[in-house]
């Protein structure tokens, strides 16, 4: 990550926010539960970036019964955590969502297949069973599907998808050949089951030409006409990029800080630290701003669905510099 991206916080990056001016509200809804795929932002929180930037930030937790895009339509967010996949179909369904920031550069995302299965590469899918989540983030894996001509409605040709829940369990289970992962999360619940490395044969979406970019920021494009509301952004995502480059760099206390915001107490330091050292991997390289490439290349993938694509056109709108210029330059 760039270094010295932080040193323009002008006054409120003095401390003198708190005692001259009011703090501006601001709600982020993630897109999953607390853990440390958002440690960078628990960070912010913690260490007083947020503060320092004139900010009272909400962090709201996510869930399996949580989509972030409805929770902004109805006014629960300011911005939210979203795929972008996801966040382009709602955009093309009616929601205009707008990424403002993208603090992960690189997909975490990976189908996770047993080795007894005899699969080896992609070519063996056809005629297996694929463990799928959907609400939104099925939407890489069809493309995928769609790129490689393998029909995702079953028979001898074509993959039986079974809708996953968000846990490893049809793998365990043996109720699925492979299984959607992430590489900073179900992967290492796999092998914490008990089942060891070499008994796996993953897949990442990076490797496989097919990625899209994750966990970027998003807000409702009416909201980008008021100056005032673009200036809050723009220190929200200056204070959040902190927040992810101290999250690097200090991985195992990142770690402790997210595991203090955890009210179910359902996360362990073990799998809190391991996680937050995978998810370093995935910002490294980015400054917070959309690199335009990585865009190009997700809403190609997008569009490539053959029959079926995810959207159907070129996205008109779907991102803006406005923030990150405003923050970082």
């Amino acid at each position: 990550m760039k270094k010295a991206i932080y040193g323009s916080v002008a006054a409120f990056g003095l401390g003198l926010a708190p005692a001259a001016w009011a703090l501006d509200d601001v709600t982020l809804q993630l897109k999953w539960v607390t853990q440390a795929q958002f440690g960078g932002y628990y960070v912010a929180l913690e260490n007083g970036f947020y503060e320092e930037e004139g900010l009272n930030v909400t962090i709201r937790a996510g869930g399996p019964d949580i989509a972030p895009p409805q929770v902004i339509a109805g006014g629960g967010a300011d911005v939210i955590v979203e795929w972008m996949p996801a966040a382009l179909a709602a955009r093309e369904n009616g929601l205009p969502l707008v990424n403002i920031a993208q603090p992960f550069k690189s997909s975490g995302m990976m189908l996770t297949c047993l080795a007894e299965t005899g699969v080896t590469g992609p070519e063996d899918f056809p005629g297996r069973t694929l463990g799928v989540w959907f609400f939104g983030n099925e939407y890489p894996f069809l493309s995928w599907m769609s790129t490689l001509g393998i029909p995702t409605d079953g028979g001898d040709e074509g993959v039986e998808v079974l809708r996953q829940g968000f846990n490893v369990d049809p793998l365990l289970q043996r109720q699925a050949d492979c299984i959607s992962t992430m590489t900073y999360n179900e992967y290492w619940q796999v092998i914490d089951a008990g089942i060891g490395e070499d008994e796996l044969v993953t897949f990442k979406y990076e490797d496989q030409g097919v990625a899209t970019l994750e966990d970027g920021l998003y807000v409702l494009e009416s909201n980008l006409e008021d100056p005032e509301f673009v200036d809050k952004m723009a220190r929200f995502v200056r204070a959040s990029m902190r927040g992810w480059e101290w999250a690097a760099e200090n991985v195992e206390e990142a770690a402790m800080i997210v595991l203090e915001y955890d009210d179910t107490g359902a996360q362990t330091e073990e799998h809190q630290i391991r996680m937050m050292g995978e998810v370093a991997k995935l910002i490294e390289g980015s400054d917070g701003a959309l690199d335009m490439d990585d865009y190009a290349r997700t809403v190609a993938t997008l569009l490539g669905g053959g029959s079926d694509p995810v959207i159907t056109s070129e996205p008109v709108g779907a991102t803006t510099a406005a923030v990150t210029d405003a923050a970082f330059n």
